[in-house]
C-alpha cells in the first residue's frame, strides 16, 4: 500500500480518533444529536485538519521549535475562522446547529495532536492524507453516533422517517446521556469484534490499540517505543522471538 493510502486507512481504522484513540470527546458527545450534525462537524474538522497539516508541513523547517505550539494554534485558528465564515454564509442552518463548537475546533486535541505528532515531521503529501484520513475517521464516527441517536430518539435518520408510526421514540438518546450510551455501545461492539477475531485466530491487534506516535502523552506503559527507537524496538522483538524458540 502506498504512503497516501496507508495514512487514509490509518485514520479511518487503525487509529480512528474517536473509536480507537478516544480523542475529541467534547464535540463527539455534544453535537451528535443527529446524523446531519455529526457529518457536518466531522467534515468541517476534516477541512481544518487537512489544510492545517499541509501548511504546518510546509513551514516545519521555518517555525522555531520553542514557539511551534503557538504557531500551530495560529495556523489552525486561521482555517477555523475561514470555515466558520463560509458556513455562516452558505449553510446557516448547520452553522446555527453547531454553534459554539465550530470555533472550539481550534482547541480540538485531534488537530493539534496530528500537527505535533505527524505534520511537523513529515512531507506535505503524506501530511495532507494523514489529516484527511483522521478527519474522515472522525466524520465516520460522529455520523454513526449521530445516526443512532437520531434513529432511537426520533425514529429518523438525516430527517427521513425510518421507523414505523408505531415506534415510540426514546427521548433520552437525543439528550446528553444518550451520547454516552451510544458511544459505549459502539465501543463494546468493537471490543466484541476484536475478541471474536482473536478467537478465530485472526490478527486483531490493531483494533482499538492505535499508536498516535505521541509517546510523551501515551498511556500505554508497555509500549517499547516510549523508551527505545524503532530500530532498538525491532531488535528487542527479534530477541524475544529467539528466546521463545
Amino acid at each position: 500500500m502506498n504512503k497516501a493510502g496507508e495514512r487514509l486507512v490509518n485514520g479511518l481504522v487503525k487509529e480512528n480518533p474517536t473509536f480507537v484513540l478516544m480523542l475529541g470527546m467534547c464535540p463527539t458527545l455534544a453535537v451528535t444529536t443527529s446524523a446531519m450534525n455529526g457529518l457536518g462537524m466531522g467534515l468541517t474538522t476534516t477541512v481544518v485538519l487537512a489544510l492545517s497539516n499541509v501548511i504546518i508541513s510546509l513551514l516545519r523547517g521555518i517555525i522555531p521549535d520553542k514557539v511551534r505550539i503557538p504557531a500551530f494554534i495560529v495556523i489552525i485558528a486561521s482555517f477555523v475562522t475561514m470555515v466558520e465564515l463560509l458556513l455562516q454564509a452558505y449553510i446557516p442552518a448547520l452553522y446555527d446547529s453547531l454553534g459554539i463548537y465550530i470555533p472550539l475546533i481550534v482547541v480540538n486535541c485531534i488537530i493539534l495532536g496530528r500537527a505535533e505528532a505527524y505534520a511537523s515531521k513529515n512531507p506535505v503529501v503524506p501530511s495532507f492524507f494523514d489529516g484527511l484520513g483522521m478527519g474522515l475517521g472522525f466524520s465516520f464516527a460522529l455520523t454513526c453516533i449521530g445516526a443512532l441517536r437520531e434513529l432511537l430518539g426520533s425514529g429518523k435518520v438525516f430527517d427521513f422517517q425510518v421507523m414505523p408510526d408505531s415506534f415510540v421514540p426514546v427521548g433520552i438518546f437525543v439528550l446528553a446521556p444518550g451520547a454516552f450510551f451510544v458511544l459505549a455501545a459502539l465501543t463494546a461492539l468493537q471490543n466484541l469484534i476484536k475478541i471474536r477475531s482473536e478467537k478465530a485466530g485472526k490478527d486483531a491487534s490493531k483494533i482499538q490499540s492505535g499508536c498516535s506516535e505521541d509517546c510523551m502523552n501515551c498511556r500505554d506503559t508497555g509500549c517499547s517505543r516510549r523508551f527505545y527507537g524503532e530500530k532498538e524496538e525491532m531488535e528487542i522483538i527479534d530477541l524475544r522471538k529467539e528466546e521463545d524458540e
